[in-house]
C-alpha cells in the first residue's frame, strides 16, 4: 500500500541550494524562472518536515498543495446543454 503523501510549494531564493531538499522528501519539479519547488512528502510528518524546511536560509515561503483535498467525483445531474447546440 502506497503511503499517503502532502505536496509542499516552496518559494526560495537560490535554486542550486534547493537540491538539498531532497532529503526532506521527494522533489517533483524545480522551476527555475519563478524560483519555486514542488515536493512531496509523507501526511505523517509533513508538519515536521515543513518547521525544518523553514528553518533553512533560502526558503522565503511554504504553501500547502490542496490537491488531496478538491473534489474528483462530478455529479451528473446538471443537463448537458451541448445537445441544445446541435453538436
Amino acid at each position: 500500500m502506497l503511503a499517503e503523501r502532502t505536496g509542499f510549494i516552496i518559494w526560495v531564493s537560490d535554486i542550486k541550494a534547493a537540491r538539498n531538499l531532497e532529503k526532506y522528501g521527494s522533489v517533483h519539479y524545480i522551476s527555475r524562472r519563478m524560483q519555486y519547488v514542488v515536493m512531496y512528502v509523507n501526511a505523517d510528518r509533513a508538519e515536521e518536515t515543513a518547521k525544518n524546511i523553514r528553518r533553512l536560509s533560502y526558503v522565503r515561503k511554504i504553501e500547502r498543495s490542496y490537491r488531496n483535498e478538491i473534489k474528483k467525483e462530478y455529479s451528473s445531474k446538471i443537463p448537458d446543454k451541448t445537445q441544445f447546440y446541435g453538436v
